[in-house]
């Protein structure tokens, strides 16, 4: 088995990994991210015990106890590029031995689970809601440097999407949410897939000074049907989480708390409250039925 070089797995002065800061025993095997670095306290506050805390640029990790379980909050800043960062980086943590530099014989998956904000593209979906994401459908273009391995279905309803929406230049792919976690997240909970965003305003549909490609985005966003699959939603990281966790081996799932409704045109008024409760609700589950 090859030895990693200096330059492709880059250690800090201390020992751990360059952009997150952490080293392996200072990361739990239960993982929530978080796109925010403040929302790193906002879910940690909850904590029994505080076992460690550590900063490095956007990129914030608290590890510590709920009752008997042991987990990690890390952020990981806003769009794919950065879930390339903090996914790569935190399976490093658990298969990769820092000092041979070499894969461990033995891989760990980690269980991971976003707690975000996002758009709804449905009129039933509304504002304040939950919803747990079903698929992530990538409009960015950070997976196509991998390797993917979608399944039959996954093949068909990229070829649907793309026949539906019609978006010149675009090579969408899709992932399935983690089923050993997804089952836990059903009452409460809208289901759908959602669409991940290489940016907030025109890739999101949002006009402000500038013209867009896409002007009917939202609308073809919202009509899309698969069988019993439709678009409930869009924001800018879970295609990524579900895509790099899957060819890594790591059972992730994404939580959004519903800020807007792009069909109804509305804005939370509230939106800390709501994430307020979806991060209680996240720890209650992770904490008693995992």
């Amino acid at each position: 088995m090859t030895r990693i070089a200096e330059s492709e797995l880059i250690l800090n002065a201390r020992g751990a990994i360059y952009h997150l800061d952490l080293r392996p025993e200072e990361l739990a095997p239960l993982i929530i991210t978080v796109g925010d670095p403040d929302r790193v306290g906002e879910v940690s506050k909850y904590f029994d015990e505080l076992e460690s805390k550590h900063h490095h640029r956007e990129f914030v990790t608290h590890t510590g106890r709920v009752g008997k379980t042991r987990l990690s909050v890390v952020s990981t800043g806003i769009g794919t590029d950065n879930i390339d960062i903090v996914f790569n980086e935190l399976d490093a943590l658990v298969n990769i031995d820092f000092e041979t530099r070499m894969i461990k014989d033995q891989i760990t998956s980690l269980k991971i689970v976003r707690v975000g904000t996002s758009g709804s593209l449905q009129s039933d979906v509304p504002v304040d809601s939950f919803l747990v994401s079903t698929h992530g459908l990538g409009l960015d273009n950070m997976l196509h440097f991998y390797r993917p391995q979608p399944n039959e279905e996954e093949r068909q309803l990229v070829h649907s999407f793309n026949t539906h929406t019609q978006l010149q230049g675009q090579s969408p792919y899709i992932s399935g949410a983690g089923s050993s976690l997804l089952r836990h997240f059903v009452k409460g909970f809208h289901q759908g897939i959602t669409v991940t965003c290489p940016g907030f305003y025109g890739p999101q549909g949002r006009v402000l000074r500038l013209g867009l490609m896409y002007p009917e985005l939202i609308d073809r966003l919202g009509d899309f049907r698969f069988g019993s699959h439709r678009i409930t939603n869009f924001e800018m990281e879970t295609a990524g989480i579900y895509g790099l966790g899957k060819l890594l081996g790591h059972s992730c799932l994404s939580l959004n708390a519903i800020v807007a409704n792009r069909v109804e045109k509305t804005f939370s008024r509230d939106n800390k409250t709501v994430m307020e409760k979806l991060i209680q609700q996240t720890l209650a589950i992770l904490t008693t039925e995992l």
